[in-house]
């Protein structure tokens, strides 16, 4: 891939994803394997005026070691320079970008049981400072083709070309391929925000999903909440910026507890290094209570049972199955991407950004209005080509929002 390319690539992501700001310290989260990009990255953020630029190298085959050779106790143990190193997050708020290329079954065959010990006793130490930081960071999540990644793709071409297919799907459907990236982003979060506008107008209380899949599902909205699409500010200080890149979604936040139906997967799901691959959720008063998959079953359950918050949705997102994603005819086996080629539904922590106002309410308070917590946010795929959308105001009025599988209006 050309290098003009890929450094705007990297630009997008430092001024339009996370919006480094002059004078902020910046955190970049990578694999081993991507030093050339990540150079790239710390270059256009010192450009953009960072402080410092702190890289936090990430590699699955250890992961895979410490999983099999530590200790349940271990695994779950939070070093004291940990908890210094949090606080200073939560205190300074450094930009966070997170570049990843992990290979969708990079940590396959390891003990999942052992695994989610420890990431709930790390998480019971560390929940205080993710807390204190919600809503009040810069982050930004993107992506770069690892090689295994790109082989699980593109699996009948070579690795040097299936790296280079990766690179082009990734910067297509980031709108980094072509043009000024970042004018395409600020043409694309106007268009975005153009359909929360209208979907904020209608004041629904629960949204209603039919296929002929077999999905049949009620989910519960919280009167406090609001559709988000594209980018987002941040109200300590006004930054605007872009979490994901790509992005197609729109999405609420659902009240925990109020969802009834079951629903069918229309994609796979990357949980833990295990793809989890034709499954079905069933939902009773909010929670799942019952689950099946084709493929790596264990794995759902795991993840249902992460916490009490895991077994109830914290988004509901809207994606049309015309979208540049799917359309691009790539499986990317990476949440980031498949869950912006379908319409989605997140098991796990809710987003208090979605509340009106967030800002005027405590933690508590947004938990009591119904906004989900939990150690996980994990995004499944939904989204069909006959996937049907209805919305419900107070009044019992029923607003068509989706018509096969893309909008309605």
């Amino acid at each position: 891939m050309k290098k003009t390319i890929l450094r705007n690539y990297a630009r997008l992501i430092v001024r339009t994803g996370a919006n480094v700001q002059k004078g902020q310290s910046v955190m970049v989260y990578a694999g081993l394997d991507q030093p050339e990009f990540v150079e790239m990255v710390a270059d256009e953020a010192y450009k953009a005026g960072a402080a410092e630029v702190e890289v936090v190298w990430q590699h699955q085959p250890l992961t895979k070691l410490n999983v099999r050779h530590k200790s349940v106790k271990r695994l779950g143990e939070v070093k004291d320079w940990e908890i210094a190193k949090q606080r200073w997050q939560a205190e300074t708020l450094p930009a966070r970008i997170h570049i990843i290329s992990d290979d969708p079954d990079g940590l396959a065959g390891i003990n999942q049981a052992k695994y989610a010990k420890g990431m709930r006793s790390r998480y019971a130490v560390l929940k205080p400072f993710i807390d204190a930081r919600e809503n009040r960071e810069q982050w930004c999540i993107a992506a770069v083709p690892g090689v295994k990644w790109a082989k699980k793709v593109f699996p009948s071409l070579p690795k040097g070309r299936a790296v280079e297919a990766l690179w082009e799907a990734i910067l297509s459907c980031s709108r980094a391929l072509e043009g000024d990236p970042i004018q395409n982003w600020v043409e694309h979060d106007a268009y975005l925000a153009s359909r929360c506008e209208h979907l904020n107008s209608l004041g629904l209380v629960a949204l209603e999903y039919r296929s002929a899949n077999g999905t049949d599902l009620r989910v519960g909205l919280i009167p406090q909440a609001q559709f988000i699409g594209g980018g987002e500010r941040i109200k300590i200080n006004g930054v605007l910026t872009n979490p994901n890149i790509p992005s197609e979604e729109v999405f609420i936040t659902p009240k925990a507890g109020e969802a009834e139906g079951i629903v069918y997967s229309t994609r796979p799901l990357s949980f833990q290094g295990v793809l989890i691959e034709d499954f079905s959720v069933r939902f009773e008063n909010g929670r799942a209570v019952e689950v099946h998959a084709a493929k790596n079953e264990a794995a759902l359950k795991q993840l249902i049972s992460m916490d009490e918050g895991s077994a109830m949705l914290g988004e509901c997102a809207l994606v049309p199955y015309d979208s540049p994603i799917r359309n691009s005819g790539v499986m990317f086996f990476n949440t980031l991407f498949d869950e912006n080629a379908a319409c989605h539904l997140a098991l796990g922590r809710g987003y208090s950004s979605n509340i009106r106002d967030f800002d005027r309410y405590s933690l508590e308070e947004l938990r009591a209005m119904g906004v989900n917590d939990s150690m996980v946010h994990e995004d499944f795929m939904i989204g069909s080509e006959d996937l049907s959308v209805t919305g419900v105001t107070a009044s019992g009025e029923r607003v068509e929002i989706f018509r096969n599988g893309g909008w309605a209006f």
